[in-house]
């Protein structure tokens, strides 16, 4: 594809994305902006995003997007309760930004590989006849790195962000060939956002080392 194939690709795919889409890229870039500022409104901003792809995804078809956000869904309110729980007697908040232990990278690692192998596997099955348009080695890596990232995310490890970076790397190129121009843009974004959001929850996580 030429450079002036993938503008001319890039100005139709922006033409043809839908209010929905629009609401849910806006959405998105607010969740992360809320997450790099460690503001709880990440998660309700964010559970609009992820339940309009989940609809989007579905009506794709593209299952492994899908599976993603409805893990998103299910994990920002979990965040949303772990972010919020304050200590019985001091009423100060429990969870502190901090950094990954070695056993909690080994832990993330064997988690993403995990996640990788088992959508791999599904997706390489469900693009026989279900899901024609999947790139599983793709789609695996997009969707294994967020669910860790968003994992890390809930327990405010600085580390999630490195696996928000990897995830938008992937996506930007996957949503773009997919036609989800406007998609594509909002991850270039968040890619953004999450080298901010990195050396910004770095920087915080040094005031609770002891």
């Amino acid at each position: 594809m030429s450079f002036q194939e993938m503008i001319d690709q890039f100005i139709s795919g922006i033409q043809q994305t839908g209010p929905l889409e629009f609401i849910a890229v806006i959405a998105g870039i607010a969740s992360v902006w809320f997450s790099r500022k460690e503001h709880i409104l990440v998660y309700p901003v964010g559970l609009i995003n992820t339940l309009i792809y989940i609809y989007l995804s579905i009506k794709g078809p593209l299952f492994g997007e899908a599976s993603v956000n409805l893990y998103y869904s299910v994990m920002s309110v979990y965040g949303w309760i772990l972010w919020t729980k304050k200590d019985a007697h001091t009423k100060t908040l429990v969870l502190h930004i901090t950094n990954s232990s070695k056993k909690e990278w080994i832990q993330q690692l064997s988690f993403f590989a995990v996640f990788y192998l088992l959508i791999f596997i599904l997706l390489t099955w469900l693009q026989k006849g279900f899901a024609p348009e999947a790139i599983p080695w793709a789609d695996a890596f997009a969707s294994a790195s967020a669910y860790t990232g968003m994992w890390l995310m809930a327990r405010k490890k600085t580390e999630s962000w490195i696996w928000w970076i990897a995830t938008n790397m992937a996506s930007i190129p996957l949503y773009f060939v997919k036609g989800y121009v406007f998609t594509s843009v909002q991850f270039f974004i968040l890619l953004i956002l999450a080298i901010a959001g990195l050396i910004e929850w770095r920087r915080r996580a040094k005031k609770y080392v002891n």
